[in-house]
């Protein structure tokens, strides 16, 4: 008899707890608690646990009124309230009362919810489970909202006569649904299929999305996805509009033992140019290679410079295709790479400008033993081609023979040491070498064949004062000066790659502040500043640098904009707040004697709980040589502001201080909530050119959350008492 009960007792723990996961073999070793007001067995078959039965297995809790395990039918009963619940609270599934198998390959569960993934809950008058893989359930109302006892009403539901959830496939079968928003039907499917929520890939329809344009009118998205394999799958993306446009969008991903591809594209026909086929191309793709050497595959290609403006594609000038192998290892870094390009601008010609470069590059950093210190050399080589052949500069006026291909072997070795002197002061000895030997051809300006080399010698002395202040917070004050001495005579060199030059305090006391190798900086000089750094110990620091650099002779190097031309530079003024709540801020200014601004720029981040704003200004003079004729000022901004736990509002813009007009603006509101995401979103572009013209865009997407859509919920519905 105590054998027998023995034996029930634990086969009625191991049903138990297969019962409430709904999916599991009996397994009877498991072990768990059962607690209950009263045991009872009756036949030497009867095992009955009675009054606020509770069983604890593996983080999970039922709680029920009465559960009775028929050891000569192998039939269980459980009467309900039946609530299984996990530690966190979660509630997995409720019903009034069951009757199962005890191998659960049959049974049928009454006024029962099922809660899928802890998103998705399916309630319905009965639930049968047969053979172990499907559950049937009728009359049924799905979703993944909040339901009140006041307000009984989800915000979107689907109702159906009856629905199959396939556990093996994960696939859930709607039987005449209907699709309702606050209680209001929408539209009716008699027969819809959808992936349950533990499902992350499966073939079907996702979420259509509206947008509406000035030039294309009001148009439809509806995605399909189709999946290919475990590692590979296809988007169809049909785009159709009011005004006539018809497009088939596609992305395809694979995946691979060593890395992953994805392409997007499109093909469209439309009344904006009319009679042609007009789309795009990007592929992006990221593989290991042998050696620890990473490969990128990058390729972009569109029909028209208007093209992604007018279907919100990229806001993109300038089209960069290019494959790339490379290696980064402590003290060495290796690439080769071959670069394409294709110009979107107006008054760009593709024919003048590099449209194939190939590069190879070798930097190894290393210690040069009892000379002390540390060397580097690099190694490089580059080469581009224009496919014009006039080697002239021709319409586009911008100094540079249309037809110019150029090839490079270049190499530098430099070293430096450091060591301290009396009173803390820390000198450096530093210095470099450059050879590069050029070819040039179809440039009636150049010679076809041309050396270089170039060298740079310094010594810098730096020396930091530290005070700790009463309050705890740290300041650093450091005073620089670096004397250079260089060899100042110039060379006929074309400069493609040196153009756009930035004075800031990054590069301060640097060598040489020319950003590639076509132009190097040239004569004797002194680069002086001092930097102040405070450190507090509510965790935010505030910076501040000013500097400038003197030269024996002003040697023609660099344009106005720039901020170094003239044997005395523009000085340097810059400043940062790091704050612990979130907010950075950054601005530096580079003006002449007189205060006059020569260039400036400021940058604001703000990443609060409640709210996200990004902002820049900036303001730079004209400089021909930077192949800027005209000034730039203008301002950015791009803000979140939480307005409530649901609604979020954005905002974004940027305005043309010269032109004093905007060139682009946006609104938009979000709502999220445990169930639903609605985005809304209207944008402006003011900017007009040959190719484009100013549009307005409207956009409108609804994402089911629970439904393969892949959005998390946000902050669910409180219910009122």
């Amino acid at each position: 008899m105590a054998h027998s009960l023995a034996r029930s007792l634990a086969r009625l723990l191991a049903v138990t707890f297969v019962l409430v996961t709904l999916s599991l073999p009996a397994m009877a070793q498991d072990k768990a608690t059962l607690i209950s007001d009263s045991i009872q067995i009756t036949g030497d078959t009867r095992l009955i646990a009675d009054g606020n039965v509770e069983v604890f297995f593996k983080g999970r809790r039922l709680s029920a009124e009465r559960i009775v395990y028929d050891q000569s039918t192998d039939r269980l009963e459980i009467v309900g309230p039946i609530v299984l619940t996990e530690d966190s609270g979660d509630v997995l599934i409720l019903a009034s009362q069951a009757e199962l198998a005890a191998d659960l390959s049959e049974g049928i569960l009454t006024s029962a919810r099922l809660v899928l993934n802890r998103q998705l809950q399916l309630a319905a008058n009965r639930i049968t489970t047969v053979a172990g893989r499907e559950t049937t359930l009728e009359q049924v109302v799905a979703s993944s909202c909040k339901v009140c006892e006041g307000s009984p009403t989800p915000l979107w539901e689907i109702r159906a006569s009856r629905v199959v959830h396939d556990q093996e496939q994960r696939q859930i079968y709607f039987d005449n649904a209907q699709f309702r928003l606050a209680g209001v039907p929408v539209f009716y499917i008699p027969r819809l299929r959808m992936p349950d929520p533990t499902l992350d890939r499966a073939t079907g329809f996702l979420m259509p999305s509206i947008r509406t344009t000035s030039d294309l009118g009001t148009g439809i998205k509806v995605p399909y996805f189709v999946v290919l394999g475990k590692s590979a799958d296809l988007t169809f993306e049909p785009y159709i509009t009011a005004r006539n446009s018809q497009t088939l969008g596609l992305r395809y991903r694979q995946a691979f033992a060593t890395g992953q591809i994805e392409v997007n594209g499109a093909i469209t026909r439309d009344d904006l140019m009319p009679g042609d086929t007009r789309g795009y191309l990007f592929v992006d793709g990221k593989f290991n290679l042998p050696m620890n050497f990473g490969l990128t595959i990058k390729g972009q290609t569109v029909t028209d410079p208007a093209y992604l403006l007018d279907y919100g594609i990229a806001n993109l000038d300038r089209l960069d295709s290019r494959i790339e192998a490379s290696r980064t290892r402590r003290n060495e870094h290796i690439s080769a790479r071959i670069i394409s390009f294709q110009t979107l601008r107006d008054g760009e010609d593709n024919t003048t400008i590099p449209s194939i470069i190939a590069d190879l590059t070798f930097h190894r950093r290393f210690s040069l033993g009892p000379l002390g210190g540390e060397g580097g050399l690099r190694l490089q080589t580059h080469n581009h081609y224009r496919s014009s052949t006039n080697p002239l500069d021709g319409a586009d006026s911008d100094d540079i023979a249309d037809g110019r291909d150029m090839g490079r072997i270049s190499a530098r070795i430099d070293w430096r040491r450091s060591f301290f002197l009396p009173m803390g002061i820390e000198a450096t000895v530093l210095g470099e070498a450059t050879a590069d030997a050029y070819t040039v051809a179809q440039d009636a300006l150049f010679e076809q064949q041309t050396t270089r080399t170039h060298g740079s010698a310094g010594v810098e002395l730096r020396w930091p004062w530290l005070k700790v202040g009463s309050s705890g917070a740290t300041h650093v004050i450091e005073p620089v000066v670096q004397l250079i001495w260089s060899s100042s005579d110039a060379e006929s060199l074309p400069n493609e790659d040196s153009v756009l030059v930035e004075f800031d305090e990054g590069n301060l006391f640097s060598l040489d502040r020319f950003p590639g190798s076509d132009a190097v900086e040239r004569g004797p000089r002194a680069n002086l500043g001092i930097s102040w750094t405070r450190h507090d110990p509510a965790g935010w620091t505030m910076g501040a640098t000013l500097g400038r650099v003197y030269r024996e002779a002003d040697l023609g190097q660099f344009g106005p904009g720039s901020g170094l031309d003239g044997q005395r530079s523009d000085w340097l003024a810059a400043v940062n707040f790091d704050l612990a709540n979130g907010i950075a801020i950054t601005a530096r200014v580079v003006m002449d004697d007189d205060l006059d601004l020569t260039k400036g720029e400021a940058r604001l981040a703000l990443n609060g709980t409640r709210m996200a704003l990004a902002t820049s200004v900036i303001w730079a003079v004209a400089d021909p040589l930077e192949n800027r004729p005209d000034p730039t000022q203008e301002v950015t901004f791009d803000a979140r502001r939480k307005l409530t736990g649901n609604w979020t509002g954005k905002v974004s813009g940027r305005y043309d201080f010269v032109a004093d007009q905007g060139t682009v603006a946006g609104l938009g509101l979000e709502f999220l909530n445990e169930c639903v995401r609605l985005d809304v979103s209207l944008s402006r572009r003011f900017t007009s050119s040959t190719s484009v013209t100013p549009t307005t865009d409207f956009a409108l997407s609804l994402d089911l959350v629970g439904f393969g859509s892949g959005v998390t919920g946000g902050p669910a519905r409180t219910c009122r008492q």
